[in-house]
């Protein structure tokens, strides 16, 4: 199998974080999504990881030759924003005829038994990874009849489906999967310049392609700061590591304190994740992310997202209040 992770997005909705950096690259309960993302692909045996990539693309490149050297990876540059569809297109190069393939997107991490793919696909030619969501106006949905997909409708006023794609899809011929998109782009099938991959699978349904929609365990959106916070507090739910050095400190689970930090004089947590190089001191810290190599004294943070090399520091208040008085500060 080959994998497909189009990581070239410029991840706008998580600004200022990915103005010098990709959005993969973003720390969330101790690990980049994208090492959130590649770990959960060790469940398969993956041939070839092929990553779609912008001008950052050689963060992406380093990042994998130190953390997963052993894994064969490619690396394509999307050179015009012609959308999710453009992207896996790219890969063509890189498919064979036989080739099974699984695309992953990067703007969540997903929760589901991989090894499993065999088993529920054994009477149909794909999976659309999917799951049941209350808010189903915000997603493209499945339409199902006897467990297979025969339609697709983007953000519906109606509950005719709350079954939402989650953007982790497995084709059994990875080759006609991609032939079917270069249909696609010939004939000009765009919404707003660009173009989509359930134009793509709604043509494959047409030219009688199964396609199935297992749900998957968890869908942990990592594309804004206040969903990466909440992905944060889930993924650090029964994982309470510290690794680094915790001085004369409270630490509330779950934490995470990578190797290489320190939290001195300090109340942290819960569902703070502190990565390496940090310097934490007099401070109370709740519901937080902080990336490398921050420096933060005398404050109190909470709901707070820190990218590297950060330094915050504040100051002890002195009062002097007389009785029956109510002081209220904004932080």
């Amino acid at each position: 199998m080959k994998v497909v992770l189009p990581v070239a997005g410029k991840g706008t909705r998580l600004r200022p974080h990915t103005h010098t950096k990709a959005k993969s690259l973003v720390n969330v309960a101790g690990k980049t999504v994208l090492e959130h993302i590649v770990e959960r692909l060790q469940a398969i045996d993956v041939e070839e990881y092929i990553f779609i990539t912008d001008e950052n693309g050689q963060q992406i490149a380093d990042f994998m030759d130190y953390n997963f050297p052993a894994l064969k990876c490619s690396y394509l540059v999307q050179r015009e924003r012609l959308g999710p569809a453009h992207a896996v297109s790219l890969a063509a190069s890189q498919v064979n005829d036989g080739d099974e393939l699984l695309v992953v997107f990067n703007d969540t991490i997903f929760v589901t038994d991989l090894s499993k793919i065999p088993e529920l696909c054994t009477a149909a030619d794909g999976l659309i990874y999917s799951k049941e969501v209350e808010d189903y106006q915000r997603f493209g949905v499945n339409v199902m009849r006897d467990d297979y997909i025969v339609d697709m409708v983007e953000k519906p006023d109606t509950p005719i489906s709350k079954l939402a794609q989650v953007g982790l899809y497995y084709l059994k011929d990875g080759a006609d999967f991609l032939r079917y998109i270069e249909k696609t782009i010939a004939a000009g099938e765009t919404v707003k310049g660009e173009y989509y991959l359930p134009s793509v699978f709604m043509r494959m349904i047409e030219g009688g392609i199964k396609l199935k929609a297992p749900e998957i365990d968890a869908w942990l959106d990592c594309g804004k700061p206040e969903t990466l916070l909440e992905t944060n507090r889930f993924l650090l739910k029964d994982r309470h590591h510290i690794h680094g050095e915790v001085i004369d400190s409270v630490l509330i689970e779950p934490v995470h304190v990578a190797p290489g930090a320190v939290v001195k004089n300090s109340i942290i947590g819960p569902n703070v994740s502190v990565a390496a190089g940090c310097v934490v001191e007099n401070s109370v810290i709740r519901d937080s992310i902080l990336n490398a190599d921050n420096k933060v004294s005398s404050l109190i943070l909470e709901h707070s997202l820190l990218g590297d090399s950060v330094t915050l520091v504040g100051s002890p208040r002195k009062m002097n209040i007389g009785d029956h008085s109510l002081i209220e500060m904004d932080q």
